[in-house]
């Protein structure tokens, strides 16, 4: 079991990164150089500013470069009890943003010829309990009515259909969500926004912010310091550096994967038949989907824990055993692969972007990230070019979590909660 993320050890490497120190200025400094930081740099060059993205380590070395490749439509929560909190035009509107999303990573693939196997086969949300079923049944019954048409509402009698378990009891259906290779991804991305005379530097962690006369910022790195008109953060859970009061609203969870042996097409055809991406309704549920070569890419909340190599391994051999136990048929491959990453959940799980004290930022994804650092990436563009309408998520508060001044010390309370709520539902 290699403890490395499947999508950076098949993509090939970053090579356009700059070189020498950081200094001077430019229009709009980036902050984060994984798909929210690259859709905005890329949108920006479009509209000729110059820009520089300052990366903390390598390009898609976070969230974005190890994930379960999921580019998934739908809300991070049940569109149901969103429209019961939000009110249900809010609801439709922000489903929209997230269906507009995948449209916008596909647009992008097609404009900037990025090779990184996207395929739209629709995402099967299964329910892990017969109650579950009756829940998603509502909620079809109102999305199909008042924001999403296409949805498919599988049966328990179907959904060996769709699955090979006995694990599950029907199924929600979203047509327009796909899957890709994330790593060839980001760094199609990267190889883009350099051509359109983006400046990328890797590992450059931002070490401090000031805000100076006028408009103007500066930005320190640890490879040197750079003046820009606007900044856009866009660091996702980032744990380290000048971003307390993000890092009070925003709780970075463990999330960890594994990746299979390569599987002869049999065994998916059994397993996967219709090449979906999978997620489950248990609060620490898991997801999966099939790679590009053949492999499934299992993951879920194996632990509440954040993520390092002892704390992935331990983290891969509970996957490892629940993977198995859902498809028994996999019980003699072999697991190539283990890794884990940091999910920048909010209270909420809805995201947060705007404009704090003169810095522009756009995070808290909470697992559903693909797709919408995409969209943000290139709606943060516009905003910072006058167009406050272009974010959908403008009018959300955005309070700090009590008790949270920095490590997530209550992951644990919280594992228990959600673990003790999925026994009693």
């Amino acid at each position: 079991m290699k403890l490395a993320s499947y999508w950076h050890d098949t993509a090939a490497p970053f090579t356009a990164s700059r070189e020498g120190a950081v200094d001077g200025r430019a229009d709009v400094a980036v902050i984060g150089g994984g798909f929210t930081g690259l859709s905005a740099a890329i949108a920006l060059a479009k509209k000729g500013a110059e820009v520089v993205l300052l990366e903390a380590g390598c390009i898609g070395g976070g969230a974005s470069g190890r994930n379960g490749g999921h580019c998934n439509n739908g809300l991070a929560i049940d569109f149901r009890a969103a429209a019961e909190t939000l009110g249900l035009a809010t609801a439709r509107a922000l489903y929209q943003a997230y269906d507009a999303g995948v449209d916008e990573v596909e647009r992008l693939i097609q404009e900037e010829r990025i090779d990184c196997d996207f395929i739209r086969k629709g995402k099967i949300k299964l329910a892990a309990k017969p109650a579950h079923f009756d829940g998603l049944a509502k909620t079809y019954e109102l999305m199909v009515r008042e924001v999403d048409p296409e949805i498919d509402l599988v049966p328990p009698s179907r959904i060996r259909s769709e699955i090979g378990s006995d694990a599950f009891h029907g199924g929600l259906v979203f047509q327009k969500s796909a899957s890709m290779h994330m790593g060839k991804f980001v760094v199609g991305l990267a190889d883009a926004a350099a051509r359109r005379g983006v400046k990328i530097y890797e590992e450059a962690p931002v070490t401090q912010l000031r805000h100076l006369k006028g408009h103007e910022h500066e930005v320190t790195s640890a490879r040197g310091r750079l003046r820009a008109s606007k900044v856009l953060l866009a660091t996702g859970p980032s744990i380290h550096g000048p971003f307390f009061h993000f890092r009070r609203r925003i709780v970075p969870v463990g999330s960890f994967i594994i990746a299979t042996e390569p599987l002869a097409p049999r065994i998916l055809d059994e397993i996967m038949p219709r090449r979906r991406t999978a997620t489950t309704t248990k609060n620490i549920g898991h997801y999966f989907r099939i790679s590009p070569d053949n492999r499934l890419i299992f993951g879920g909340r194996a632990r509440f824990a954040l993520s390092n190599p002892s704390s992935d391994l331990k983290s891969g051999r509970i996957l490892e055993r629940e993977m198995r136990s859902i498809f028994p048929q996999l019980r003699e491959f072999r697991t190539d692969y283990c890794w884990g990453g940091l999910v920048d959940m909010t209270a909420d799980r809805l995201p947060r972007a705007g404009e704090h004290n003169g810095l522009f930022y756009s995070m808290g994804y909470s697992g559903h990230g693909t797709q919408m650092s995409i969209f943000m990436g290139k709606a943060m563009a516009e905003v910072m070019n006058g167009a406050a309408g272009a974010n959908p998520f403008r009018d959300l508060p955005w309070p700090a979590i009590p008790g949270h001044f920095g490590p997530p010390w209550f992951l644990p309370l919280v594992g228990a909660y959600f673990t003790v709520k999925d026994w009693l539902r």
